[in-house]
C-alpha cells in the first residue's frame, strides 16, 4: 500500500468556542488518544476543578493552560483519515498568542475555523481568518460548534453560516474551497461519527471533510531552492550544505549557486538521512556535496538554486504584513530584524504604502505616518545586508516573513514584489 499523503491543519477561531475539545474528540474518537489516556485527562481536569475539559487537556500540555484554560503555544498531535495522515497545527485563540497562531498557520496546507452556534461571530473569528488569507491558505473546513448548546437548531446553523460565507468571501476566499459542519465537540457529534441530534445535516462529518482538502501540488517544476540550515566539511567529500529543498529537483551533475554569496559548484553527492540518493525533491532535507565553494561561504541564510535561474537577492521588496504586537507604533525607518526561510536580517521600512481593514481587505488609508497592532499594511522594505527574497506567489517558503524586535514577533507578512538587487 502507497505510503498516505500528509496534510498539515491548523485550527483557528476565538477563545472559548471549543477548538481544543474538537481535536480532542476527533484524536479519541479517531482511535489517535488511549481510553487510558483520556482517562487520565479527566481525572486531571476534575483535580483542577474543569470537569468538562478533559479533551481541551490533550491539546493543552502546558501546566499554566490547564490552570487557566486556554491555548498558549502551538502543539502538534497526529492521526489518520482514510485519505491522509493528518498533523493537527492547534494554534491559540488568545488575543495574546496570535503570534504562535501565525508560526502556525504558515505551516498549513488548510484550516479548521470553528466558531461557536452560541455566541456567533467573535472579532477573533475575523482576525484569524483573515490573518489565515494573509499566510496563504485558501481552503478552510468552518465547524459550528456547540450545536448542543443550542438545541441542534438548524436555523442557527443556517443563520451563521449565512455570516460567516459573506465574511469569508470579503476577504476573499473561494466559496467552492469553504465547507460548514454543524459539530458539537463536547458529545461528538458530527465530528468524527455521525450526530444524531443533527439527523437534518447530511454533509460529512469534520473528520470526512478533511479528505476533501487539496494538498497544494508539490512544486517539482520550479527551479530549485534550497535555503542552507548548516554546512559542513566532510572529509573526503568537502563541503556539505545541509538544507530542505523547498521547490524543484536537485540531481547529481548540477551546477548549483548560492545567493546571496555567488559561489558556484557541481552537485557530486546527495543524501539523505544517511542514504545516498540519485535526486531529491520538495520536502527532503538534505545534505548535498558540492565541488568548487569554500565552507566558508555557506553561511546559513544562504540558498542554492540552479546556475541558470539564481535565488533573487533583494534591492527592496512590496510585502503585505500584520502588526500583532508592538509597544508603540511602526513607522517609516523602523529597522528590526526579519525572518525569512533560513536567514536572519536587519531590514527598513522606507514606505507605507496603505493600510487595509484587516476584516475585509478594502483600502483603509494611503500613505499614513505610522502602523500600529491589529493593522494590515502595505510596505516598502530595505534589507540592509544581502537577502534572498522571493515572491510568494512564486515559492512561498521564501515569501513569507516574520518581523522580530524586542525578543518576540512584532508583525509577519508575505512578499508580494521583489526588486533585484543588481550583482
Amino acid at each position: 500500500m502507497a505510503a498516505k499523503e500528509h496534510l498539515n491543519i491548523v485550527f483557528i477561531g476565538h477563545v472559548d468556542h471549543g477548538k481544543s475539545t474538537t481535536i480532542g474528540r476527533i484524536l479519541y474518537d479517531s482511535g489517535a488518544m488511549t481510553e487510558q489516556e483520556l482517562r487520565k485527562l479527566k481525572e486531571e481536569a476534575e483535580k483542577v476543578g474543569k470537569a468538562t475539559f478533559e479533551f481541551a487537556f490533550s491539546m493543552d500540555i502546558l501546566k499554566e493552560e490547564r490552570e487557566r484554560g486556554v491555548t498558549i503555544d502551538i502543539s502538534h498531535k497526529e492521526f489518520q483519515t482514510q485519505k491522509y495522515y493528518v498533523t493537527i497545527i492547534d494554534a491559540p485563540g488568545h488575543k495574546d498568542f496570535v503570534k504562535n497562531m501565525i508560526t502556525g498557520a504558515s505551516q498549513a496546507d488548510a484550516a479548521v475555523l470553528v466558531c461557536s452556534a452560541k455566541e456567533g461571530i467573535q472579532p477573533q473569528t475575523r482576525e484569524h481568518a483573515f490573518l489565515a488569507k494573509v499566510l496563504g491558505i485558501s481552503q478552510i473546513i468552518v465547524a459550528i460548534n456547540k450545536m448542543d448548546a443550542v438545541g441542534y437548531d438548524r436555523v442557527k446553523f443556517e443563520d451563521i453560516k449565512a455570516q460567516l460565507l459573506t465574511l469569508l468571501k470579503n476577504i476573499g476566499f473561494k466559496e467552492d474551497r469553504l465547507f460548514f459542519v454543524p459539530i458539537s465537540g463536547y458529545d461528538g457529534s458530527n465530528v468524527v461519527k455521525k450526530g444524531e441530534k443533527l439527523g437534518w445535516y447530511t454533509g460529512p462529518t469534520l473528520y470526512e471533510a478533511m479528505d476533501k482538502m487539496v494538498i497544494p501540488a508539490k512544486p517539482f517544476d520550479k527551479p530549485v531552492r534550497i535555503p542552507i540550515q548548516d554546512a559542513f566539511t566532510i572529509t573526503g567529500h568537502g563541503t556539505v550544505p545541509v538544507g530542505r529543498v523547498e521547490t524543484g529537483k536537485l540531481k547529481i551533475g548540477d551546477v548549483v549557486v548560492f545567493m546571496p554569496s555567488g559561489s558556484k559548484g557541481e552537485v557530486k553527492r546527495i543524501e539523505m538521512h544517511h542514504q545516498e540518493l540519485k535526486e531529491a525533491g520538495p520536502g527532503d532535507n538534505i545534505g548535498f556535496n558540492v565541488k568548487g565553494v569554500e565552507k566558508a561561504a555557506l553561511r546559513r541564510g544562504e540558498v542554492a538554486g540552479p546556475a541558470s535561474s539564481p535565488p533573487t537577492v533583494a534591492e527592496e521588496f512590496t510585502a503585505q504584513i500584520v502588526v500583532l504586537e508592538h509597544p508603540t507604533a511602526i513607522a517609516v525607518g523602523y529597522a528590526p530584524v526579519f525572518h525569512i526561510h533560513t536567514a536572519t536580517a536587519p531590514c527598513r521600512i522606507t514606505e507605507i504604502l496603505e493600510k487595509k481593514d484587516p476584516k475585509t481587505g478594502q483600502t483603509l488609508q494611503k500613505n499614513p505616518d505610522f502602523i500600529k497592532n491589529g493593522d494590515v499594511a502595505i510596505v516598502k522594505i530595505k534589507p540592509l545586508k544581502p537577502l534572498v527574497v522571493e515572491k510568494y506567489q512564486e515559492f512561498p517558503p521564501l515569501g513569507r516573513f516574520a518581523i522580530r524586535d524586542m525578543g518576540k514577533t512584532v508583525a509577519a507578512g508575505v512578499v508580494l514584489d521583489v526588486t533585484v538587487k543588481k550583482m
